[in-house]
């Protein structure tokens, strides 16, 4: 079975980060580690805590991953301070991790930024040049691009902008009135554009999460960029499509709506069991 390890916050309502991460590499055929850089207490209506590991425990975990099973492929989401940056490169640098997939969580949908600019500079600094793959979504792809996206011709500038600095294929994901449903992946001036459906689905917490983690999935399994993304896509469009929905705000996708056999079936008693 091949592996994948993804460096991440909990996320304590289970639909995005370390759980989302988890959950997708699972229904996607790899086997599934976490290194976790902060704990969040969330749930669908938003954060109301967030405590960060410190920068030594966190390379221990990335140690002791690569030490006993070394991942084929390593997503990388929210990494929020410039120090567990620094140590998530040190380390990545120190194993020779291959297939690194970041998701730069740096702007919320709402356009907050979510880490500091100090902590931005650091991850353009030290650990985006490592990257195979970079998917923004549209205003993070403003900050890495230093350009406003208005249209898809923007999208595709600041796309060709950021591989070229960066080095990497960057997937500019559509979205925010711009696009919604279809990405853009470029690399080395080469663009391609993958169109989806969009789905009337109001509870998509955890998209990016799961789209980054299905790619890093897929390069995994051995599969290239473009058939990653593709079935990245594919994967990320079912689990809209399945219609979850739990809790009061936006809720998390169903990451297990290709998952079925005996171990899923309820019981028929479920709603009469006695204590």
């Amino acid at each position: 079975m091949r592996t994948a390890l993804t460096i991440a916050g909990s996320d304590s309502s289970g639909g995005a980060g370390i759980q989302a991460d988890i959950k997708t590499m699972t229904a996607n055929g790899v086997f599934a580690m976490s290194a976790i850089t902060a704990l969040t207490a969330q749930n669908t209506t938003g954060v109301t805590g967030i405590m960060e590991v410190s920068p030594e425990f966190l390379k221990q975990q990335i140690d002791s991953i690569f030490t006993d099973i070394r991942p084929d492929a390593v997503k990388i989401g929210m990494v929020s301070s410039g120090e567990l940056i620094m140590a998530t490169a040190e380390k990545l640098e120190q194993y020779r991790a291959e297939k690194i997939v970041i998701d730069p969580v740096m702007v919320a949908t709402s356009g907050a930024k979510l880490i500091s600019d100090d902590a931005i500079d650091t991850l353009k600094g030290r650990l985006l040049p490592m990257a195979d793959m970079i998917t923004p979504n549209i205003p993070e792809a403003e900050v890495l691009s230093g350009m406003k996206i208005h249209t898809e011709e923007d999208m595709v500038q600041a796309a060709g902008n950021i591989s070229s600095r960066y080095q990497c294929a960057v997937l500019v994901k559509g979205g925010h009135q711009l696009n919604d449903a279809n990405d853009l992946l470029c690399r080395d001036e080469h663009c391609r554009w993958f169109y989806g459906k969009r789905i009337d689905n109001p509870n998509t917490h955890g998209t990016g999460c799961t789209l980054s983690s299905a790619i890093a999935a897929n390069l995994a399994k051995g599969f290239d960029m473009e058939e990653s993304v593709r079935r990245a896509k594919d994967y990320l469009s079912g689990a809209l499509g399945a219609m979850l929905d739990l809790g009061k705000g936006s809720g998390p996708l169903d990451h297990a709506f290709v998952i079925t056999g005996e171990y899923r079936k309820e019981s028929m008693d479920c709603g009469s069991m006695e204590a």
